[in-house]
C-alpha cells in the first residue's frame, strides 16, 4: 500500500477533534475496562479495527492488519504528522504480544493475541518483587505443579495499572537450586481466585502502580510461555521490547510536555519569560533548552536507526539500555527544565490560580524521578551496555 492510499485513508477517517491532541505516541484507547474519552476516540478505533490496524505489523490470521516494514513505517509516520493519537495503546500490543509471536505456542498466539488486537483485555507485568527489584532473578514467588495446574505463591510490586488489568504475565520461581535456570515465564487471569490488588500512592499523590499478592492461584500449566525453568530468556526478551518503548515515546515526544499540550518548551519559555531582541530573555534558561532540542533530535534519529533493524526483522538486543539511558535521563531533563520556566508556580497543582503550563507540572516532575528507576535501573542498563554492547570484562 503506498504512502497515498494510507494518507487517504487517515484524512478520509481520522476524526477532526482528535487530530493535533497526540503529545506521546503512546496515546489512545486502552482497551480492556477502561472508558473512551469521547466518541471520536471510539469512532476511531473501531475504522482501524476494521483493517486490523489496532495491530499494524501483527499477522492478518491472528485479526493484524499485516503492513509490510514499509506500510507500518508510513503509517506511523502520517500519525505523527497529524499528531493522532494511535488507536490502541497498551502493553499487550509493545510487550507480551510481541513476545508471544516470538516464544508463544500456537493455541497461545490464537487465544491472546485476537482479544489484545480487538482491545478486550488489558494486561499489565508481574516482574518486581519486594527483595528483586533491579537484581530480578533473585525473584521468590513459589511454584508447585499439581497435575496440569501450576499453583503459584507470592508478591509482585509497582505492577503498573495492576487494578484495572485482565491478565498478568509474571515471572515465578519453578527450581529453587539455580538462580537465571530456575524461571519460568506465565500467564495468569486477574480474575483468578487468590489474586488481591493494592494501589501504592506515590510522594506525587497520583501513582499507577500497585501490589499484587498471588495466594494459592491456580493457573492452567498450558499458560506457559516456553519451557519450564527456560522463562529467564523470554523475560530478557521482553525487557528489550520494553526499554526500546520508553526510548521510542522520550523520542517520539518530542520537546512536547503532555502537560503543556499545545506548547513545546521554547513556546512555555516564551509565554512566561518572554523576548529581548527576538531572544529568550534568560540566557541559561534558553542554553538549557537548545541543548534539550539537540539531544532530543539525536534521540529521535537514533530510535529511527534501531526501528528500522526491528522492521527489517531484527529483534531488539542489548543497544535497548541506550534508548533506555538516554530517553529517560532526557526526559528527566525536560522536566527540569519545565519547572525552571514555571518558577515558585510549578510548586503546586491544583487550584483554580494555576495556568495551563503550571497545572500537573510539579506531579508530573516528581513522577519523572521513577523514569531512571523503573524497566531496570539505569545503573544496571550502563552494565548491560559496558558488557554485551561494548564487550568489556565484568571487573
Amino acid at each position: 500500500m503506498s504512502r497515498d492510499l494510507i494518507r487517504a485513508w487517515i484524512e478520509e477517517n481520522a476524526p477532526a477533534s482528535l487530530r493535533g491532541t497526540a503529545s506521546t505516541p503512546f496515546q489512545g484507547y486502552w482497551g480492556g475496562n477502561s472508558e473512551f474519552m469521547s466518541a471520536d476516540q471510539r469512532l476511531w478505533f473501531e475504522r482501524c479495527l476494521e483493517r486490523g490496524w489496532t495491530a499494524p505489523k501483527w499477522p492478518v490470521e491472528y485479526g493484524g492488519g499485516g503492513m509490510s516494514v514499509e506500510e507500518h513505517r508510513t503509517w506511523t509516520e502520517e500519525l505523527q504528522r497529524l499528531r493522532m493519537p494511535l488507536p490502541l495503546v497498551g502493553i499487550g500490543l509493545t510487550m507480551i504480544g510481541p513476545i508471544l509471536l516470538e516464544a508463544g505456542s500456537e493455541a497461545q498466539k490464537a487465544e491472546h493475541l485476537p482479544p489484545i488486537i480487538r482491545g478486550e483485555l488489558r494486561w499489565c507485568q508481574g516482574y518486581s518483587e519486594p527483595e528483586a527489584g533491579s537484581d530480578l532473578a533473585s525473584l521468590v514467588c513459589s511454584t508447585r505443579f499439581e497435575g496440569d495446574e501450576i499453583i503459584v505463591n507470592g508478591q509482585k510490586i509497582w505492577t503498573s495499572h495492576a487494578e484495572v488489568s485482565d491478565w498478568i504475565f509474571c515471572l515465578v520461581r519453578t527450581d529453587t537450586s539455580t538462580k537465571h535456570g530456575g524461571i519460568s515465564f506465565l500467564l495468569i487471569d486477574m480474575t483468578s481466585p487468590g489474586i488481591t490488588t493494592r494501589t501504592i500512592e506515590l510522594i506525587s499523590g497520583a501513582s499507577p502502580f500497585c501490589e499484587v499478592f498471588l495466594d494459592d492461584v491456580r493457573v492452567p500449566a498450558s499458560n506457559l510461555v516456553g519451557e519450564v525453568n527456560k522463562g529467564w530468556g523470554v523475560a530478557k526478551a521482553l525487557l528489550r521490547h520494553e526499554r526500546g518503548m520508553v526510548g521510542e515515546s522520550i523520542a517520539a515526544g518530542g520537546a512536547r510536555l503532555p502537560v503543556l499540550q499545545r506548547w513545546t518548551l521554547r513556546d512555555a519559555a516564551i509565554e512566561r519569560i518572554g523576548l529581548v531582541d527576538g531572544r529568550l530573555a534568560d540566557p541559561l534558561l534558553r542554553d538549557r533548552i537548545a541543548q534539550a532540542e539537540m539531544d532530543q533530535e539525536c534521540m529521535r534519529l537514533t530510535v529511527k536507526r534501531a526501528n528500522d533493524k526491528l522492521k527489517a526483522g531484527d529483534n531488539p538486543g542489548a543497544e535497548t539500555s541506550i534508548l533506555k539511558i538516554a530517553g529517560t535521563e532526557l526526559n528527566q531533563r525536560r522536566w527540569d527544565i519545565g519547572m525552571a520556566i514555571a518558577g515558585p508556580d510549578g510548586l503546586g497543582w491544583e487550584g483554580d490560580d494555576y495556568t495551563d503550563i503550571d497545572r500537573g507540572l510539579a506531579r508530573q516532575w516528581l513522577r519523572s524521578r521513577g523514569n531512571s528507576i523503573e524497566g531496570g535501573t539505569n545503573e544496571i542498563q550502563r552494565n548491560i551496555v559496558a558488557r554485551h554492547v561494548l564487550g568489556l570484562p565484568k571487573q
